[in-house]
């Protein structure tokens, strides 16, 4: 089991350890302002990556720099007010993950600094200009190298079970990346011979019912969509894919630790500390506008054996062997 460190709660939105809320009181240091979309609880290994890369940069917190914490809870209509209040404190750059974030605090200021983190697609969303040259206030890592990334799941799921033909993708409206991702999933889910079950769910409020409606089509497969609350959601989807033998594949590797069969995207490891550099950058003086977004570096295919078995699956050797973890 993963480490688990514990954030105080201020005023339920606000999360501030003891030595950054001294360093704010004191007004010292830049602050940075981080937009959470779900709770300071929700994976912190990501944080504990963000802030050893600041540190190793020299930038540590509570002696020479502020961040100013706050979380939406997994509600994302309380994004808008929590990016305003960021910019009400004149924080000196917003750190953000997954476009909802990102778009939020874009919509609330555009002269502070954004960093993204692992916005699938910040030029098709609208969030940059391009890539080599962002052209605004944002800039950071994208979360992908290109929609095949999707098609690439889609594959990996029609590999490992052969005869499904149909498979149900769950998705977030309130995601401008997924309907650029549904694009791309018809596409090939044409080549592969599979019919796609296209299902919405905005929060977990709606699993259910999105879970029912994969009973009534009796999809044989899932496959979710990559969003910050899925990934906070993470067992729950997993747990509900098992009971109802599901094959499923996921953009993090969290679900498949939760019991998910497989995963295939990037390492969000690697993509908080390529963020932690960009903040570095913009501290020193570097303009968003002229800092080239990052892709990814490294993307990696997890496979929950244990699961497989559950499902009565034998998983091909071929990708056996091209897994980057084996979950026993």
């Amino acid at each position: 089991m993963r480490r688990r460190e514990f954030i105080a709660l201020v005023g339920g939105s606000i999360a501030c350890p003891m030595g950054a809320r001294a360093q704010q009181q004191a007004g010292k240091g830049p602050r940075i302002g981080y937009l959470g979309v779900t709770s300071p609880s929700d994976r912190p290994p990501l944080l504990d990556a963000f802030r050893q890369r600041l540190r190793e940069l020299g930038w540590v917190e509570g002696q020479n720099i502020v961040i100013d914490y706050r979380y939406a809870e997994g509600r994302v209509d309380r994004l808008p007010d929590l990016a305003a209040e960021l910019v009400r404190l004149k924080v000196d750059l917003i750190v953000s993950l997954g476009t909802q974030g990102v778009t939020a605090a874009k919509n609330a200021t555009e002269t502070i600094p954004i960093v993204m983190i692992a916005v699938r697609d910040p030029v098709g969303t609208g969030l940059i200009v391009s890539l080599a040259r962002p052209g605004g206030n944002v800039t950071g890592v994208s979360g992908y190298a290109g929609l095949e990334s999707v098609a690439k799941q889609l594959e990996l799921l029609k590999e490992t079970v052969p005869n499904i033909r149909s498979v149900a993708i769950l998705s977030n409206p309130a995601n401008a990346y997924h309907q650029l991702a549904i694009g791309e999933l018809n596409l090939a889910a044409r080549s592969l011979g599979v019919q796609l079950q296209l299902l919405e769910a905005r929060g977990p409020n709606e699993f259910d019912g999105a879970f029912a409606a994969m009973a009534k089509e009796r999809v044989g497969a899932l496959l979710v969509l990559s969003d910050v609350i899925f990934s906070s959601h993470g067992t729950r989807l997993a747990e509900f894919a098992a009971r109802s033998r599901l094959p499923a594949v996921y953009a993090v590797r969290e679900s498949v630790e939760a019991g998910g069969l497989m995963s295939y995207g990037p390492s969000f490891l690697d993509l908080y500390r390529q963020a932690a550099t960009f903040v570095d950058k913009v501290l020193k003086g570097a303009k968003p506008a002229d800092l080239p977004v990052e892709q990814p570096t490294k993307y990696e295919l997890v496979i929950n054996l244990k699961a497989a078995k559950a499902l009565g699956l034998e998983v091909p050797p071929r990708l056996i062997a091209q897994a980057d973890e084996l979950i026993e």
